[in-house]
């Protein structure tokens, strides 16, 4: 367990991250978010198609949110050069993203219906609550604590399962996306922002920066799970 303040997790290291604390302090649930089944058996290409139709049903449904989150983020940043880097990437998210959900949804027979307004679960519901809270509570450290975790850990296992990718391309566009250079280069520019707002905040911030940011992990595992649980198939 890393330090239970940064000034203690800080101490014994030359170089230390504010977000690799969080990052550490966020475990078990990190590493459970990284190697759940659904990233390992996605990057082994043996996920069922039903789980794979559901997850990207509710995710559909959940980037709406998101989308919302980083144009707030827009607001927050400091500068306009931060500014651009968020709306770069909401360009991403609503062109290429948006266009790798229409043809999936397709491929994997999912009616128009059931996916422009989908039924959401409990834990689509809960995850956009969390992210709405974060917009509510405070400011750019805020939003940061909740942007930051969502795209790691989505780096984390996408980058792990590149290099064999499946045959079935809503599999292997949805590691694309998460793999590639300009991905790796935002979620590194994102950390690098948390790294230093973080040091600089009040006490009671960073408490609050860390909470958001582990209920985030937490969020994470139990999307995948509700995959698995929405189609019977756990």
């Amino acid at each position: 367990m890393s330090g239970d303040t940064f000034a203690d997790y800080a101490a014994d290291r030359d170089e230390p991250r504010f977000t690799d604390w969080l990052r550490e302090r966020s475990e078990p649930a990190w590493s459970d978010a990284v190697d759940h089944r659904f990233t390992q058996e996605l990057g082994a290409g043996t996920l069922d198609a039903d789980v794979m139709a559901e997850y990207l049903r509710q995710d559909y449904a959940f980037v709406d949110t998101l989308v919302g989150v980083f144009g707030y983020a827009v607001g927050q940043a400091p500068t306009m050069t931060e500014k651009r880097r968020f709306v770069e990437f909401l360009d991403v998210i609503t062109d290429d993203e948006n266009d790798y959900f229409e043809r999936s949804f397709d491929a994997l027979d999912v009616p128009a219906e059931r996916w422009h307004d989908p039924e959401r679960t409990a834990a689509t519901e809960s995850f956009i609550d969390l992210l709405l809270a974060a917009k509510a509570q405070g400011g750019y450290a805020e939003t940061l604590a909740v942007l930051v975790p969502a795209e790691w850990i989505y780096l984390s296992w996408a980058t792990r399962e590149a290099d064999d990718r499946p045959a079935e391309f809503y599999l292997a566009e949805w590691i694309d996306l998460h793999a590639n250079d300009g991905f790796v280069a935002f979620v590194n520019w994102l950390r690098e922002q948390l790294d230093v707002v973080g040091p600089t905040l009040s006490a009671r911030r960073r408490r609050r920066v860390a909470r958001l940011f582990e209920r985030t992990v937490n969020h994470e595992v139990g999307f995948f799970d509700a995959a698995y649980d929405q189609t019977g198939e756990r």
